[in-house]
């Protein structure tokens, strides 16, 4: 069974170009661009890894990381994808104790490969 990946980002060409990128790696990707539609994604199967991206409308993507692991107690790897650059990026990181980042300039093959450092799955 192939692992599950939700992403929630707000823009859908983000989210479409990422999802293919993970799908033809293997990956089963769930996406969501609101708050809403994440939890409802979130609530029908537990994801193996959860990619947020940092600025959206509703929320910032850390913040709601600190929500799902502090309020509703997710275990699930977490990790950011955003256009900040990565020290504040690492710092983001760092404040809502997630598992990492990947910045969007660094392109699909660090996604990629952080997807698969996070998940420990070989390359």
């Amino acid at each position: 069974m192939p692992r599950r990946i939700l992403l929630i980002d707000d823009s859908a060409l983000v989210l479409q170009y990422t999802r293919s990128v993970l799908e033809k790696a293997g990956y089963e990707v769930a996406t969501a661009m609101t708050v809403e539609a994440f939890e409802s994604e979130r609530a029908t199967r537990t994801p193996d890894l959860i990619v947020v991206d940092v600025q959206m409308p509703e929320v910032f993507g850390d913040d709601l990381a600190s929500t799902l692991r502090g309020a509703y107690k997710v275990t699930s790897p977490i990790i950011l994808l955003s256009s900040l650059d990565e020290k504040e990026l690492a710092e983001r990181c760092a404040e809502a104790e997630i598992d990492g980042f990947v910045t969007k300039r660094a392109g699909s093959a660090a996604l990629l490969a952080k997807v698969r450092e996070v998940l420990g799955d070989e390359s």
